[in-house]
């Protein structure tokens, strides 16, 4: 199975500090960490390990839609080495006149276990006709691909997932439905295969469970075979609207939090991977868990390597 995942693409740069600073405070940081970024490259350089190193993996194909720098710059060469083997980025957009990608600023409060994010993006958004040639080529392949939003960018998402309709009818769709205050995010859901709502959003429009946000999304999201939102420490929930099969999965979190930067992209990772390469031997409770198990692994940890290791820790 063809998995194109469409969303930004950033380099991350993370300052872990005791406290939150104050404004005009000086303060030194504990240590400095910079590495490759944004929702949809997190979850497939997860879905890449777990491709690589799990069961039932022939045949398939991971790739990056995203706008990047110049096809030659450093930055474009580093972005495509730290996704892995398995992930294709020759489909992005290129933008030949700028040499630096997005960028991210994060501090990380070891007295909250917060994290504040600031962005830098000179790179011009991609537009839908721009969408709509850079999956062109997937049109001639055998088997027709999954597509994963990041949610960005509602207006032009929706644009494309119209395109996705007309130009590949029978291919299921999956958005994020994240930020809170993101004009245009309930209309992605509704034009949604999958949809996975972040706990600030759901509580931003007034969820006060997981459980609520799924069962008053369900009547305004008539197509989606599957809801899921994610609630921190409390776990996942997931709602199949055509059967009213409902699941609740407590998180993992027996080891200390180290790490928390990607673990919603992770918990996607997991999620797509039982949907995708699991469908036939896993019922979605147990693509639930998998998923909870596998983002909970990730905070315990800086970064992504070995998560492929979640194998060895369940029955999976």
């Amino acid at each position: 199975m063809t998995l194109v995942a469409i969303g930004a693409c950033y380099i991350d740069t993370i300052l872990t500090v005791p406290h939150y600073p104050g404004e005009d405070e000086k303060l030194r940081s504990s240590s400095l960490c910079r590495r490759r970024g944004g929702n949809c490259p997190n979850t497939l350089e997860v879905l890449g390990q777990l491709l690589q190193h799990g069961p039932r993996t022939e045949g398939s194909m991971l790739n990056l839609i995203s706008v990047l720098p110049s096809l030659s710059s450093v930055s474009s060469n580093k972005i495509q080495e730290g996704l892995g083997i398995l992930v294709d980025i020759k489909n992005c957009i290129y933008r030949e006149q700028f040499s630096e990608p997005a960028s991210s600023y994060i501090i990380m409060s070891q007295a909250s276990g917060s994290r504040t994010i600031v962005n830098y993006n000179e790179l011009p958004e991609m537009t839908r006709d721009e969408f709509a040639s850079a999956i062109e080529p997937f049109h001639a392949a055998s088997e027709v691909p999954w597509f994963h939003f990041e949610g960005r960018a509602p207006g032009v998402t929706i644009e494309c997932i119209h395109h996705i309709r007309s130009r590949f009818p029978e291919a299921l769709v999956s958005v994020e439905v994240e930020k809170p205050g993101r004009l245009g995010l309930q209309k992605l859901a509704e034009a949604g295969d999958v949809v996975i709502y972040s706990k600030g959003w759901a509580q931003s429009n007034g969820y006060t469970t997981a459980e609520e946000c799924l069962r008053k999304q369900m009547p305004q999201t008539r197509r989606a075979s599957l809801l899921c939102c994610t609630w921190g420490d409390e776990g996942a929930a997931a709602l199949e609207p055509k059967t009213g099969n409902f699941a609740h999965i407590p998180a993992h979190t027996s080891e200390q939090i180290v790490d928390t930067i990607g673990a919603g992209d992770t918990f996607i990772a997991g999620l797509l991977y039982g949907l995708i390469y699991r469908s036939k031997d896993w019922d979605f409770p147990r693509r639930l868990e998998f998923a909870n198990h596998l983002a909970g692994l990730k905070v315990t940890q800086e970064g992504f390597k070995d998560l492929h290791k979640v194998f060895r820790l369940g029955p999976y």
